[in-house]
């Protein structure tokens, strides 16, 4: 483990996590620096990120999604249900499984090689808990299968927000949270979501705005509260969510 943690300059990380009021042991820290490794040698064969340097990876990959702390306690041991939706290389899901082990993850995306990597990253961090699927968040949100199965649902995928609560808001239970990741300000992309989120069972809650950690890189975290059972038909089949928001009228 030493070898690892005298590899790299660790002080901002350490410095950001402070700031986040998080944590971690030497062994966590481990994992972080495990799964940085694993994404930078498998981004030399297929398109995880397009961000590479270590600092970046620590504040935009890893501190960006441990950012959830603002706008959702993840620290007080519960057995939380997550799911990440569109999880990419894994954000934010495993740097939060990794944080918060007690956290109870699935992962969810719809391509199979990025599925097969984050099931390296699982095993080699020895992860519990832990899940990952292969496929549309569509797919498994029909009754019977996950549909509200979830305390949380977390995305940072890039998509508009009426279409990511459509993927979302079905896996989350009543009483629970969808919350979206946003790097920009999304005032009117809120107001046009209004419907469909009333639509789907929910209701706006918070928006928490922020920079980084001595950084100048804006985020923003949506949260969405499931108050009522999404009505049985949402979502609508594969790729009507994007090519047909719900709006008004």
């Amino acid at each position: 483990m030493a070898d690892i943690l005298q590899k790299y300059d660790l002080r901002q990380f350490h410095k950001d996590l402070e700031e986040l009021h998080i944590i971690l042991s030497d062994s966590q820290i481990e994992q972080f620096l495990i799964y940085y490794e694993m994404l930078i040698e498998k981004n030399k064969v297929m398109n995880l990120t397009a961000i590479t340097e270590f600092d970046e990876v620590m504040k935009k990959h890893f501190i960006d999604s441990l950012s959830l702390v603002k706008a959702y306690d993840s620290r007080d041991n519960l057995p939380i249900s997550v799911i990440d939706i569109g999880t990419g290389g894994g954000f934010p899901g495993i740097p939060l499984k990794i944080a918060f082990p007690h956290l109870k993850v699935t992962l969810m995306d719809s391509l199979n090689k990025r599925v097969d990597f984050l099931k390296e990253v699982i095993e080699e961090l020895d992860l519990s808990d832990i899940n990952v699927i292969h496929g549309r968040a569509e797919d498994f949100a029909k009754p019977g299968q996950l549909r509200e199965q979830y305390d949380l649902c977390v995305s940072r995928a890039v998509a508009n927000l009426s279409v990511l609560s459509e993927y979302c808001l079905p896996y989350v239970k009543v009483g629970g949270k969808f919350i979206s990741y946003k790097s920009e300000k999304i005032v009117e992309e809120m107001k046009d979501a209004e419907y469909a989120i009333q639509l789907l069972g929910g209701r706006i809650g918070e928006q928490v705005s922020f920079t980084l950690p001595d950084s100048d890189l804006f985020r923003n975290l949506f949260v969405v509260e499931k108050c009522d059972l999404t009505p049985a038909k949402y979502p609508r089949k594969a790729g009507m969510a994007s090519k047909k928001p719900l709006k008004r009228g």
